[in-house]
């Protein structure tokens, strides 16, 4: 259904209205929030939401059945509707765009300015703009991540940290001669902006789709600009189900690239496969896709997550072991990564690796060293597999993943041509969930519980991703902590010591644990350990922590005018 002609109207300061559709900004505008929020642009918005927020919805109500049923007994499948897609063997998807062919190693991050510059910087070739998982949503963050996305792209992007005790600030600016291709993350369809509202013909009043307002935000500014500049306006796709919802985002991609003025094809997208209905759709996903599709990539700790939501009920063959032995060797993720190789150079597109959580540290040789033989490893394993690039998470990680991604593919972009025919794997195969053993110590129980706290006290401060004990820490790391924690409980597990995890024992662990954190001026311990409980010890299970937490802790609202004030 085509969208009425959209006519801007006279409304407040801060809010946008279009023809049969509005949207109202009701977060606080702050220096520099109008180059972003301008009327144009917020009209686009209106458009986005009044087209597809209604099919948004059709499509998370989907999901909700789909974990209904799996907690009933249905187990996922290869959908036998959709095996003409599958054997099709002559269809491929567009591939990559400019600055997109070579991408052994990919950095990712938050787009507060500082990390930004540090993103730009690193010598990766590809930097993942993330406004998800690695991205606390305040109002600020989401807000100034586009401003320093806007700014990146234009080469005027600089930043200088506040000084200490009278001491000036760090000076930070982008001096790298050739920056990576920018690929930007927007938060997943089941989340919203609270900041910004939309009013349908009913008027009735929704929070905008998180999705919408970031994708939407980023190509209405930054598209052509890129363009320019011979690169292109590239996403990776969180949190995706099954194909229904990739051919939204096609959908919503055909009407930007009208509505823009931008040829067809322009925009690309790279799919994370990381739920687990997505990997028994790997196929049809880029099908729906491929007039947009650059590539999947293995996002593995998600892909854990998901596991552990969709059959966290299913009894103790779904139970995983502590979190430190959930490693990318065992049978059941060898099949999911090797499935996702193969699918990808079967159909042209990129295979990309997951992030190993390891993580440097400048001030401990030891603990570098260790993280740096880790992460060779497990880059030597996804180049000899036929990935064509990785994840890092650090940029001292970066050396290490390029040795090995040179290795393998030395003086070629990618590996596309290596269709690893040799691999055959099954639905039983990739529900082979029972192969993990579920070995849960008592140290592993009290590690979740740490944390998943730690976390989200970083977390309710703004900060996203967080190094905790060397490793990075970002929400999907956290995710699984909590929902291993609410799966040992409900599921009645034992440690290897002998003891059976119990809401008792979690709370004893987490007083201790507690009491060990150190407390600064600020710290957000309270409020952390209140998420903690409502998303660990209750008797429903959240099917996300940062949903509950969001909007209890990080949505604002202006300040009243008080009558004084108004005087």
């Amino acid at each position: 259904m085509n969208a009425p002609t959209s006519t801007m109207t006279s409304t407040p300061p801060g809010s946008a209205t279009v023809t049969g559709s509005a949207l109202t900004v009701t977060g606080p505008m702050r220096n520099r929030y109008d180059e972003i929020l301008t009327p144009d642009a917020l009209e686009f918005l209106g458009e986005l939401q009044h087209r597809f927020a209604g099919e948004r919805h059709a499509r998370l109500a989907e999901r909700m059945q789909v974990r209904y049923d799996l907690g009933n007994g249905r187990d996922l499948r290869f959908l036998p509707e959709t095996a003409s897609i599958r054997e099709d063997a002559t269809w491929r998807v567009a591939g990559a765009g400019p600055g997109l062919v070579d991408r052994r190693v990919e950095i990712t991050g938050p787009c507060d300015p500082k990390m930004t510059i540090n993103a730009l910087n690193s010598g990766a070739n590809v930097w993942l703009a993330d406004l998800e998982d690695a991205t606390s949503p305040t109002w600020g963050n989401i807000m100034e991540g586009q401003l320093s996305l806007f700014d990146a792209i234009r080469e005027q992007l600089s930043f200088t940290s506040p000084g200490v005790n009278g001491a000036p600030g760090k000076q930070y600016t982008v001096t790298a001669e050739r920056t990576p291709t920018i690929v930007m993350r927007p938060r997943g369809w089941h989340l919203v902006e609270k900041h910004i509202e939309h009013i349908d013909r009913s008027g009735r009043t929704y929070a905008a789709s998180a999705s919408l307002v970031d994708f939407g935000l980023y190509a209405f500014h930054n598209a052509r600009e890129l363009i320019m500049r011979g690169r292109g306006p590239y996403f990776y796709l969180p949190k995706i189900e099954n194909h229904l919802e990739a051919r939204l985002w096609n959908e919503v991609f055909t009407f930007t690239e009208e509505r823009l003025g931008l040829p067809r094809g322009t925009i690309r997208a790279t799919v994370l496969i990381e739920t687990f209905p997505a990997a028994f759709e790997m196929d049809e996903i880029l099908y729906e896709l491929r007039d947009h599709c650059a590539g999947l990539n293995a996002g593995r700790w998600d892909y854990v997550f998901s596991i552990i939501k969709n059959y966290r009920g299913r009894g103790q063959w779904f139970v995983l072991p502590d979190r430190d032995r959930i490693l990318m060797t065992l049978p059941f993720m060898r099949a999911y990564t090797e499935l996702l190789v193969q699918t990808c150079h079967k159909r042209g597109a990129h295979a990309i690796g997951g992030m190993s959580a390891f993580i440097p540290n400048r001030r401990s040789p030891e603990v570098t060293e260790r993280a740096l033989e880790r992460v060779a490893a497990d880059k030597k394993r996804e180049a000899r597999d036929g990935f064509d690039g990785s994840w890092v998470a650090h940029p001292d990680l970066i050396p290490t993943a390029r040795a090995e991604f040179d290795a393998v593919l030395v003086d070629r972009p990618n590996q596309l041509d290596r269709q690893r025919d040799d691999v055959h794997v099954t639905a039983r195969d990739l529900l082979d969930i029972r192969s993990a053993g579920g070995e849960v110590t008592l140290a592993g129980v009290r590690a979740n519980i740490s944390i998943t706290v730690r976390y989200l006290e970083s977390w309710l401060r703004g900060i996203g991703a967080a190094a905790i004990d060397n490793l990075m820490e970002d929400a999907a790391t956290a995710e699984i902590s909590r929902s291993q924690l609410w799966q040992w409980i409900h599921q009645d597990h034992r440690t290897t010591e002998g003891e059976r995890v119990t809401r008792q024992l979690v709370e004893r662990m987490l007083r201790e644990v507690l009491a060990e954190l150190p407390t600064p001026e600020g710290n957000r311990l309270t409020e952390a350990e209140e998420v903690f409980r409502a998303v660990t010890l209750q008797d429903e299970f959240p099917t996300f922590l940062t949903v509950p937490a969001y909007t209890r802790y990080l949505v604002e609202r202006e300040e009243p005018v008080r009558e004084a004030d108004a005087a």
